[in-house]
Parts: structure tokens; C-alpha cells; sequence
């Protein structure tokens, strides 16, 4: 049991290094995200209140911002048709 123990503990401490290391995907993935959270933040620093025009104001901010970046869209914070 001991002997099973102590290579366990070796293929742990041996494996650890390997799976700590970010991948080149992950590092891109995570460039993405903060460029998309810094549009959003520039988004709502320039259109800070909540009323429908403002939001729609901001989403288009937003838009074009992702756009410019070449990054993904995302969801727009426009308030469902109805509500006020």
C-alpha cells in the first residue's frame, strides 16, 4: 500500500507542472474577454443611465466597439418591447 501511495504522489507532483501551463487558445480567449469587458465598461461609463434611449444609446456603442475589435457580439442590455 505504501509503494502504491508514493507513486501516486510522484505521478501528481509530475503531472502538476503540465496541467498548470494556460495553452495558447486559453491566453488568446482570455485577450478576447477583457477587450470585450473593457468595450462594455467604456459602453456604460458614456451612457450610465437606464432609461430605454440611453441603453439602446449604449448597446450601439457597444456594437461598434466589438466591431472595431474584431470581437464577437454579445447580448445587447435593450429592455424587452413593453416594459418601461
Amino acid at each position: 500500500m505504501n509503494r502504491h501511495t508514493a507513486y501516486a504522489a510522484f505521478l501528481v507532483v509530475a503531472l502538476a507542472p503540465a496541467a498548470a501551463t494556460a495553452t495558447g487558445q486559453g491566453i488568446a480567449a482570455m485577450s478576447r474577454w477583457t477587450a470585450m469587458d473593457k468595450c462594455t465598461a467604456a459602453a456604460h461609463k458614456a451612457f450610465p443611465d437606464n432609461t430605454p434611449e440611453v441603453i439602446a444609446k449604449r448597446d450601439a456603442q457597444l456594437k461598434q466597439c466589438l466591431a472595431g475589435g474584431s470581437l464577437p457580439p454579445r447580448d445587447t442590455q435593450s429592455l424587452p418591447s413593453g416594459a418601461k
